[in-house]
């Protein structure tokens, strides 16, 4: 199965495995996509890998991954990497914090890393928003249609039968995380293309672990 868990949203409820913690030592660490993949060594002597977003993590380290789900053959694009079993979750109380609490924003599953300029005309007509304006109208909108046109950054098609995109327009803020918004897609789309979209707005779904989305578009669909 290939998902990339950059935005592996509703992963809690696709997995076979209940949720729990996994503390050891670190035997190995590697970053890529924006994410830390540990190599942890239990106190029992049993050796699994598990997935936090990007951290600061030394070999010989002690560390903890809460509410970890297991998922099997799970392939990492970016690592070019298949593991027979991965932990999934978000790095607890132990030698380093996750990337994003140092950086004081919220867990909603990382960023994707993009060093282009990306600037999107605003989508027309008078339920078009850019996101900066989402985030900041965010309560007012809750529950209403919007129509916004961004550039897709991350994508990760067929989980539980959406489609979950990360789109920015250029406009917001990297720092509190107001440039980029998350898109729960009914139809298919690219990773990289510009598209359309328009959905509802909710506020802070939480699927369990880090995947909190302070600021969704649900039930979206692509605009023609």
């Amino acid at each position: 199965m290939k998902l990339p868990w950059t935005l592996a949203a509703a992963l809690a409820a696709a997995l076979n495995a209940s949720a729990g913690d996994l503390t050891g030592t670190v035997v190995e660490s590697m970053n890529s996509g924006g994410y830390t993949y540990l190599l942890i060594k239990t106190p029992a002597g049993e050796k699994k890998w598990a997935a936090v977003t990007k951290a600061s993590v030394k070999k010989g380290a002690t560390a903890t991954v809460t509410n970890s789900m297991d998922m099997k053959n799970f392939e990492s694009p970016t690592l070019k990497r298949k593991f027979d079993v991965i932990a999934f979750g978000m790095l607890g109380d132990g030698s380093a914090a996750p990337a994003d609490a140092q950086a004081g924003a919220p867990a909603h599953g990382g960023r994707a890393e993009v060093k282009e300029s990306i600037k999107v005309s605003k989508a027309a007509g008078p339920d078009g928003r850019t996101i900066e304006e989402i985030y900041a109208r965010k309560a007012a909108l809750k529950g209403r249609d919007v129509v916004v046109t961004g550039k897709i950054v991350k994508y990760n098609a067929g989980i539980l039968d959406r489609n979950w995109a990360h789109l920015r327009d250029g406009s917001g803020k990297a720092r509190d995380g107001s440039d980029d918004l998350t898109v729960i897609l009914k139809d298919a789309a690219e990773l990289g293309r510009v598209v359309t979209v328009r959905g509802k707005i909710v506020l802070d779904k939480d699927l369990g672990g880090m995947y909190r989305f302070p600021v969704a578009l649900e039930d979206a669909v692509l605009v023609k």
